[in-house]
């Protein structure tokens, strides 16, 4: 007879009971009592949650004494680096700074809104340490898309460079990061008295970070994530990871750092001693070709990757021997594209991951076995746990059948900014976090993610709601009506392409519509194909039948990026 496999312990009880009797299944995760999923990774201990404890104070706490000597940052381009008592020393003055020049404190919104950049991990520690807010956003949203996210967070003051500091709203204070004041607070022995950071007292509860997202709808939400949210997924990686060679080891940061996955990585290598090497904007404009050469040049061991990065490296040609992992998340990834990836680094593990910006790391692959699931997002993450409810009924459901995703935990949002209406739809009454996700758990534990019930156009890995875009084409006077919807791409994902009806008599153009987007949104949101059509497909009520749409568009006739 079969060894029945050990029980899974867990927070709701889920446990071996009276008589031996196994609620939890040790092979999928799923608890029969209470008919949802525990991950299968080992409880990580987090702080007590009632504990005053900023993100960087956990942070600095996991790093050797004396201080690594090798760089915590690296820029691909110069070379430049900041060892790890600079970057310590250069957060503590930068924070003096702060609190006594800008007169920054506990609860502040900091806008920031700059490429990647070696002082933007100093500025975000040097931020949370004094229990501001970090509120980053994308260096090539136009200035009507950053006033709503400035308005949406609250912010006080605004983080930029010269390039993008035109397009933050008048009247905004801002510090500039390529100015000589700002270097001034880098390096200014005086600051770091005044910093003060022992004493600042910050709970795990307070917001650090404010991260833009459309949820499940076209319109953008400010997502509020906690300290605690942090220090649990890097506590997270901290027990799964940590090894003795693991802080010698070069993380190349394919993700932007204002993007939830680059915001996390970015702290995340500091925490675990890695070397961040930073995609700053002279190689990052160069693609997949830059990110390559920087992977090789710098010999390193880890890097994030989004798909379309990955399909890419398959057929790149490049050296890459160091390298160990890639981290891909941020859109689904092809088995065909996958099973190219191995052929082409059959030493290399592809650790397909799954999250959200409001739930934060949700399932990941950890190793060569875990790697091996093709097609799967693999297993949840530590200290999480999910239920797969029916989207009709809203009724838990078991392993292999496909649902909703919910999930709850230590890492997910405490809710959006000022949207109380938003925040009903986004919790269950029992606080579950719906991702709007159509999802299965397989029998061994795997994640699939099988579609989106949300409309979200996944190009490149960016969120591209098409509400968003069918307003801004709306406003064209020679346009009566207009959907958006995503069209399969080998190296993008997805891209948004446009149905139009135009008005009667107008001659307006492809070339015209595309434009006329163009100009008015940033380039990850420009609508790459239109297509002329009669009428868009509606409901009584008005509401777009998305699922319709399809119907308009011919397999293969859109190749155009």
């Amino acid at each position: 007879m079969a060894t029945p496999a050990p029980a899974v312990a867990n927070a709701d009880g889920c446990s071996a009971g009276a008589g031996g009797v196994i609620n939890v299944d040790g092979r999928s995760g799923y608890c029969a009592a209470t008919r949802t999923f525990r991950s299968l990774r080992p409880p990580v201990p987090l702080p007590p949650a009632d504990v005053p404890l900023s993100f960087p104070a956990f942070a600095f706490s996991l790093l050797p004494s004396p201080l690594p000597a090798y760089p915590a940052l690296i820029d691909t381009a110069t070379g430049e680096a900041v060892s790890f008592p600079a970057f310590l020393s250069q957060v503590r003055a930068l924070a003096g700074a702060l609190r006594s020049r800008v007169r920054l404190g506990r609860g502040n919104v900091a806008f920031v809104l700059a490429p990647a950049r070696l002082d933007v991990p100093v500025l975000y520690f040097a931020l949370l340490s004094i229990g501001a807010v970090v509120s980053p956003a994308n260096p090539a949203l136009t200035a009507a898309e950053v006033a709503v996210l400035v308005a949406l967070s609250g912010a006080s003051v605004a983080f930029a460079v010269c390039s993008t500091a035109a397009n933050l709203p008048a009247g905004l204070a801002t510090v500039l990061l390529d100015s000589d004041r700002f270097r001034s607070f880098l390096h200014n022995d005086d600051y770091k008295e005044e910093s003060a950071l022992d004493t600042v007292v910050v709970r795990q509860s307070e917001t650090a970070a404010i991260q833009y997202s459309s949820g499940t709808t076209g319109r953008v939400k400010a997502a509020a994530l906690p300290h605690r949210s942090f220090i649990a997924m890097v506590a997270g990686s901290h027990a799964l990871f940590e090894k003795p060679t693991q802080g010698r080891e070069r993380l190349l940061l394919g993700a932007p750092m204002f993007h939830s996955m680059g915001f996390y990585f970015t702290l995340k290598g500091v925490a675990m001693g890695q070397t961040t090497v930073v995609m700053t904007d002279a190689v990052a404009r160069r693609g997949v070709k830059g990110m390559m050469e920087a992977a090789e040049r710098w010999a390193v061991a880890e890097m994030t990757a989004s798909p379309p990065v990955v399909v890419g490296m398959a057929k790149a040609r490049c050296n890459l021997e160091a390298l160990q992992r890639v981290i891909c998340g941020g859109a689904p990834l092809s088995r065909a594209a996958a099973e190219s990836f191995r052929r082409r680094f059959p030493k290399v593990d592809l650790c397909m991951g799954y999250g959200s910006t409001e739930a934060g790391g949700i399932s990941l692959m950890i190793d060569r076995e875990e790697c091996s699931r093709l097609g799967s997002a693999g297993r949840v993450s530590e200290n999480a746990e999910v239920k797969i409810v029916d989207h009709v009924n809203g009724q838990p459901l078991s392993v292999g059948q496909k649902g909703e995703l919910l999930v709850r935990g230590p890492a997910i949002m405490t809710g959006y900014v000022g949207d109380d209406g938003a925040n009903s739809t986004a919790f269950d009454s029992d606080g579950w976090l719906k991702t709007g996700d159509l999802c299965y758990i397989d029998q061994d534990g795997f994640l699939f993610v099988v579609d989106r019930l949300k409309e979200l156009i996944k190009y490149k890995g960016y969120q591209v709601p098409p509400a968003e875009l069918e307003l801004v084409l709306q406003s064209l006077p020679e346009i009566v009506d207009a959907a958006v919807m995503p069209y399969p791409h080998e190296e993008a994902g997805q891209i948004p392409i446009a149905l139009v009806v135009r008005q009667s008599g107008s001659k307006v153009t492809e070339a015209q519509v595309m434009d006329y987007v163009a100009e008015r949104v940033a380039p990850y949101k420009k609508i790459r194909k239109v297509l002329f059509v009669d009428a868009i497909p509606k409901s009584p009520a008005g509401k777009i039948l998305r699922k319709q749409l399809a119907n308009y568009v011919q397999f293969g006739c859109v190749s155009k990026l």
